[in-house]
């Protein structure tokens, strides 16, 4: 599974020969430096550019071009070198771009031999910037990772190599662009943008004034990442054979997740990878609204940010809300910890003087750092209110206008609710916010089709208010989690485009899975008892089997006649009721190779009860997203670490809703199956 990296990640990587694929919307200069462990790079001879495009181990583009690939052999570059640096510039002199602000973020991805991407990285963040280090491969204790910096230069390659600690950065700097000038006539353009053949699948633009970017499809509270983009599978290069560069194809693509085929029955080979890649920048935003009035900040606008359409503006818009409070949040943390460590540090020096320990000396000495003190919070908490308010002004703006599959569940667009003929990019899992900025709820959005499944936690749980409840009602609070989770996924597919099956071994589900059971949308009853459980189990890990074995196979025309190719959903109530070890092997199985072809796991279970399977089951939990279905802070973001409070997407009390939108989804698979 590719590891979608944000700045500052790293990632293992799993071999020494290796490609890295970049993508711009504009030809680009590719290059690469070989640094010591400093990161110092110790004359020109180390430096893979167009005019010298081979190192040992290593294989660089000749010319500028929207697409490079770059070949990387790390057991043949020097022991010397402990770093090696790929660098994007954008060639001078001509009529391109002057800055990677005004392009669509760079896109580059680290490859094994076999063309399954490793990790992936969207260089969003850059304005006046017009060189880049994008990657960086590094070695540690005798093993390479990934790292993605996305460091960016106003002063473009001459202050890239000095900051590198070159001597004759600007010498080389010049001979690289005019190595790119003679070559300009051979330089690959950037394809032409297409219309998107379904939905757009492209990651988050910057924001502007955060300074920073949003992880496109890997949910900072989800590290379940996404397959990166690229192309389909292709020998990738290695040093001294790098072949011709060829453009990706044009527009955003279809998802498709690691091991799902293409279009099935398509021509062509099978195309394993997740061609979410833009080719070409994206429309621009809608009209922003008019200018604010002086020293007023701007008013929002729901869908202002970049994207092919409306529902990826605002994805794209709702990340970016995300980012900006988890960075204000940080601040305001930051900032109140330095104000109480100032004090204690001189509440310190005022105490160790004996003198000042009585008598009014001492008194307005503390009297003065507490003061102190408060004024720096207080200053610390205007910034915050400030940059609170106008995130409440956007939600306010933001949330009426979400897609239903976005939307809560009180949203008015589920009472114009119309089973779609689509997939949306993403689905809306519930709410997330910080204690700071209690008004404020982002939507937590999980991108599609699922790559990971999902544990809806039934233990013993303190809620946020400090009561407790017990183990019955949680049960029956994560049943109802579920079924909520599962109706919102019933209902962004198109009809017969997703199956559900569920487990409820004693039946004692039987009243939270009305809604499901009722409105016809279950693929056969709850299953109960050890036969229904066995039956169930070796019917779903038979079809993840064989369309295993006719992907692999390169036959994804030869399945069983009948076989149900629609995505599929097992819901499992009341675990590890009923369960064995090998009914736990067969979840396990489920968990891990079901997403992959469309197979996926929800869970509702309270791991202090199933620890009587011991270690077998900690892979499991470990392979979940956890889902609580009661508020709770549990969740963090990458960033900063935030602790984040979850809060689930509940039903409002007396609301038919759930009820009206299972019904049409009913009436919509019967009409389709005529």
């Amino acid at each position: 599974m590719t590891a979608e990296l944000t700045r500052g990640q790293n990632h293992p990587l799993p071999g020494a020969r290796l490609e890295i694929r970049v993508s711009a919307g504009t030809p680009v200069v590719a290059g690469a430096t070989l640094g010591d462990e400093d990161g110092t790079i110790h004359g020109v001879e180390q430096v893979a550019h167009p005019g010298a495009h081979t190192l040992p181990g290593l294989e660089v583009s000749r010319q500028a071009a929207a697409d490079h690939r770059l070949a990387v052999d790390l057991d043949a570059v020097p022991d010397a070198v402990h770093r090696v640096s790929v660098l994007l510039a954008l060639p001078t002199g001509g009529r391109g771009p002057a800055r990677f602000g005004a392009v669509a973020a760079p896109f580059v991805a680290v490859t094994g031999l076999d063309g399954d991407e490793v990790a992936s990285y969207t260089i969003t963040g850059l304005e006046a910037e017009s060189a880049v280090v994008a990657l960086e491969l590094y070695r540690r204790q005798g093993a390479w990772k990934v790292r993605a910096v996305g460091q960016g230069y106003a002063g473009g390659l001459a202050e890239l190599f000095a900051d590198q600690q070159l001597a004759q950065a600007h010498q080389l700097a010049g001979s690289i662009h005019e190595a790119v000038a003679s070559g300009l006539a051979r330089s690959v353009p950037a394809p032409p943008a297409a219309a998107p053949a379904h939905r757009p699948d492209q990651g988050t633009a910057p924001r502007t004034g955060t300074g920073g970017s949003v992880p496109p499809a890997s949910s900072p509270y989800d590290p379940q990442g996404a397959p990166g983009s690229g192309p389909g599978p292709q020998g990738p290069g290695v040093p001294g054979q790098h072949g011709a560069q060829q453009p990706y194809p044009g527009g955003p693509g279809e998802p498709a997740t690691a091991g799902q085929q293409a279009a099935p029955g398509g021509d062509g080979p099978i195309d394993y990878s997740h061609p979410r890649r833009q080719t070409a920048a994206p429309p621009p935003p809608p009209p922003a609204a008019p200018p604010a009035e002086p020293g007023r900040p701007a008013r929002p606008v729901a869908g202002d940010a970049t994207g092919w359409s409306m529902e990826e503006r605002l994805y794209n818009q709702v990340w970016g809300m995300f980012e900006d409070l988890a960075r204000t949040t940080a601040a305001y943390r930051s900032a109140v910890d330095f104000a109480d460590s100032r004090m204690e540090k001189e509440l310190d020096q005022v105490l160790s003087d004996p003198r000042n320990r009585i008598g009014g000396q001492g008194d307005a000495a503390r009297e003065a750092a507490r003061a102190r003190h408060g004024e720096l919070v207080s200053q610390a908490r205007e910034v915050l209110d400030r940059d609170v308010t106008q995130l409440l002004a956007e939600t306010e703006v933001v949330e009426p206008a979400l897609p239903a599959a976005f939307a809560r569940w009180d949203n008015p667009v589920w009472h114009a609710y119309r089973v779609p003929m689509e997939i949306p990019m993403a689905l809306r899992l519930g709410d997330l916010h910080l204690p700071e900025a209690d008004r404020i709820r982002i939507p937590m959005l999980i991108r599609l089709p699922l790559e990971r499944g999902l544990w809806i936690d039934s233990g013993r749980s303190a809620s946020l208010d400090g009561s407790f409840a017990d183990s019955h009602e949680m049960r029956r609070l994560g049943l109802e989690t579920a079924v909520a989770h599962a109706a919102r996924l019933l209902a962004v597919y198109p009809p017969g485009e997703f199956t559900v099956h569920v487990i409820d071994p004693a039946g004692s589900g039987a009243q939270a899975l009305a809604p499901l059971v009722h409105s016809g949308v279950l693929a056969a009853p709850p299953a109960q008892g050890a036969a229904g459980v066995t039956e169930v189990l070796s019917r779903l890990t038979e079809r993840v089997d064989l369309v295993q074995m006719a992907l692999r196979g390169g036959a994804p025309d030869a399945l069983p006649p009948g076989l149900d190719t629609s995505h599929q959903l097992l819901i499992v109530n009341d675990f590890p009721h009923g369960f064995d070890d090998r009914a736990v092997n067969q979840l396990r199985y489920l968990a891990d190779e079901g997403p992959a072809v469309g197979v996926h796991l929800m869970m509702v279970a309270d791991r202090e009860e199933s620890s009587g399977f011991g270690p077998l089951l900690d892979p499991l939990w470990r392979s979940l997203l956890r889902l609580t279905p009661v508020a709770e802070d549990h969740l963090a973001d990458p960033w900063v670490g935030h602790a984040w409070t979850y809060e689930p997407p509940l039903v409002p009390p007396g609301s038919q809703v759930l009820q009206q939108v299972l019904a049409q989804i009913a009436a919509a698979r019967r009409s389709w199956d005529r």
